[in-house]
Order: structure tokens, then sequence, then C-alpha cells
């Protein structure tokens, strides 16, 4: 799931967010909007730091004032604003469209994203190991097996390994590990960036390791391309899929960024 799939579902209602290719597509053929500011910046004000453009605060597409708990991530706000361009372009603010979503949708609907995040533990990447070929099967042993290990000393549980596509039913005990965790990520920000790290990833075990600190973000997001770098090695990189994968990687950036600090 991308930064804009998780919008349309968590967003608010009404609120329709641009799909980061859907937007360039479209800027093609219609002129993005102007820039009507002159410069964008953070301004504390009871208790939150709102980005604030000439002075003005900033609102998101409900409304509500584009203001968060944390100072690293108003000054990342700020700075794609502040992005040198005479056009706002939405395409190019994935960390703007998360935190939109975050602060319209989320903060109404964190049962349900924490429910999800449960629900990917149950079938997750990681618990799905290659048979062949066996330089496959040692890579992911190599890079997924300590990640595991690690995570499932944090949380007290085990999980359940499976080979090729083989459904492999998590413990409820385990499931109810995971929920206990997830739920100690603070509402809407960080549990919108631990969502959509999760989906980027294809793991919760991976956005907990994140969580936790057992590993930075290169690392979990190497982690996360196991299998595709394997097939890049034999059979080369393709250009389209490495753009499509450098869009997801500033998508999950952004999710890092409000995961750690949201």
């Amino acid at each position: 799931m991308s930064t804009d799939e998780f919008l349309a579902r968590f967003g608010a209602a009404g609120q329709r967010q641009p799909d980061p290719v859907a937007a360039a597509q479209k800027a093609m053929r219609n002129a993005l909007p102007s820039r009507f500011y002159e410069h964008a910046a953070v301004l504390e004000r009871d208790g939150l730091f709102h980005v604030a453009l000439d002075g003005r605060v900033a609102r998101t597409p409900a409304r509500n004032p584009l203001a968060v708990a944390s100072r690293p991530v108003a000054e990342a706000l700020a700075a794609e604003w502040d992005a040198p361009s005479d056009r706002i372009d939405p395409a190019r603010m994935p960390l703007t469209r998360l935190v939109n979503s975050a602060l319209d949708g989320v903060a109404d609907q964190h049962e349900a994203v924490r429910a999800e995040i449960v629900r990917y533990a149950g079938s997750d990447a990681l618990c799905y190991r290659a048979g062949e070929p066996q330089e496959l099967v040692a890579l992911q042993d190599k890079i997924w097996e300590p990640i595991r290990r690690e995570v499932e000393a944090r949380i007290g549980a085990r999980f359940i390994l499976a080979q090729g596509i083989v459904f492999a039913e998590q413990p409820p005990t385990t499931l109810d590990a995971v929920a206990r965790h997830v739920a100690a990520i603070p509402a809407p920000v960080a549990l919108a960036g631990a969502h959509n790290v999760m989906t980027l990833t294809g793991s919760t075990l991976l956005m907990l390791a994140l969580h936790f600190g057992l590993r930075d973000a290169d690392a979990i997001w190497a982690a996360a391309h196991c299998d595709e770098d394997y097939q890049i090695g034999i059979w080369g990189q393709d250009e389209e899929a490495a753009e499509r994968r450098a869009i997801r990687r500033t998508e999950y950036d952004a999710a890092v960024l409000l995961l750690r600090h949201g």
C-alpha cells in the first residue's frame, strides 16, 4: 500500500489525496497551483508546532491546523512547503500528504489503523520463506532471521514460519503481543507513520524492528527488498521499476520520520 492508498483508506471522508504518479501526469495537462506565499516557517503555539506560510497557519484539506507535537516533523513539513518552486506540487510533498491524512483521518480511526497493523502480522512477509534457490534461502536467513528473533525477544512471543505461499496461522498469543506494542504507538501522527512503514515494507515485524530501534531505516528498507534485490542481481535493474522504488523510498522516509518523531 502506497502513501496515497493509505490516504484513500484512512483520510477524512470526502477528501481526495493526490497519487504522486497520477499527479505528475495530470500536471502535464493542467498547470499546478501557483505559489501564493513567499516563505514557510515553523510557528510554536499552544504546545504545537504549526507550519506557517508568511506568518499565517497552514491548514489541512479538512481545515485542521497543519500542526504537530514534534519540532523535527514540523521543520520537515515547512521545508517541503519552502522548496524552491513557483508552483505547489503535492506529488513532491509526501510528508505533507501523510500528515494531512493523520490529522484529518487517523485521529478518528486510530483503532482501525492499529487493527490493520496487527492483521498484517498474521501474514507477515518475513514469515514466508523461499524453498529455493539455495542462494535466496541463505540470503533470507541471513537478513531476516536476526530481525525476526530480536523482535520476538522484545515482544515475548514467537512467529510461525512457512515455506512458499502456504498460509501459516500465527498463534493468538503472538498477535496479542503485537497488539500490545502497537497500542503504545502514539496516534495519530506516529501511528500513521507506523502504518505506512508497514505497508511499504510488507511487514509489521520490520516496522516494529524500526520502532524498537533494532535497525536503522536503511537496514529495514534493504531487508524489505531482499527478494527484489536478489532478482536484480540476476536479471539486472528495470528502469521503470527503479523509478517506482525511488518514489516509494521518499514515501518511506516520510513515514519513518513520523514513526520516530511523531
